[in-house]
């Protein structure tokens, strides 16, 4: 795949999720459309969203219920793209928001590999290709970001590093949605900063993509650990999400992560 056949896979999916066109993500001016529940979407997301802003970079793409609509028409009515995932507007849509039950619950960027960049990475230890059979046993905090304990059915390949025959890196993808595999790499902690995660996150993209999916990356905004990983790896940041949550949902997740 090109480049920019990568980037079309990823807006025809952003598209399905948000119910809208993939050329609205390219549009001069923000678009704002109604959030429904479209066969397709990725297999995690809490659909209808309340809210859910997506910039490709060029504008902000609004999936909504109706009753948020003019609270976020007036938010965009005056921000640049970039403006609308920075302080502090962010903070003044909050407050707009609570008064209606909805905080921000999810904010990240994520990552496409770029054809030119990606490539094998040598890692100091010996890698092994893993399939969902080998993966019984591994749904361990330690490979909370590699695999997902709440939705295994989804996680289709992998890429373990051993120490011997002990496990000590770990690149797993989900199959978020039929065009798309999401890779996320943990590493033990004393085993880091060894190249050892971008090396299992190159070598998995490319497992993806000789399987004719689009492998991408997630980080929090803060994650810049996970950010220089994506990078090393061949990855470059190609979209933003923001979403808004019901009170009780951001709550758990607050809980969760205590």
């Amino acid at each position: 795949m090109t480049n920019q056949e990568l980037l079309d896979v990823a807006l025809r999916q952003s598209a399905l999720d948000m119910n809208c066109k993939p050329d609205d993500f390219l549009l001069s001016g923000h678009r704002i459309v109604r959030s429904v529940a479209l066969e397709g979407a990725r297999a995690y997301l809490e659909l209808p969203f309340s809210c859910n802003l997506v910039s490709y970079g060029d504008n902000v793409v609004a999936s909504v219920q109706p009753e948020f609509e003019t609270i976020v028409r007036s938010y965009l009515g005056h921000e640049e793209a970039y403006r609308c995932f920075d302080m502090p507007g962010i903070l003044q849509l909050d407050d707009a928001m609570r008064q209606r039950g909805r905080r921000v619950g999810f904010m990240a960027r994520y990552f496409l590999p770029d054809i030119n960049a990606l490539r094998p990475l040598s890692c100091p230890f010996k890698t092994r290709l893993l399939r969902p059979e080998d993966f019984a046993g591994l749904y361990k905090p330690e490979w909370h970001n590699a695999l997902s304990e709440q939705r295994p059915q989804l996680d289709v390949l992998g890429v373990g590093a051993y120490d011997g025959e002990d496990l000590v890196g770990l690149a797993g993808c989900s199959a978020d949605c039929e065009a798309m595999w999401q890779i996320g790499v943990d590493v033990l902690p004393a085993y880091r900063r060894m190249g050892i995660a971008s090396a299992l996150t190159a070598h998995l993209a490319l497992e993806v993509l000789s399987r004719n999916k689009v492998p991408f990356y997630c980080a929090a905004w803060s994650n810049i650990r996970s950010a220089r990983n994506a990078v090393r790896a061949g990855f470059r940041p190609c979209w933003v999400e923001l979403s808004f949550k019901r009170d009780a949902a951001v709550d758990a997740k607050e809980a969760d992560a205590k």
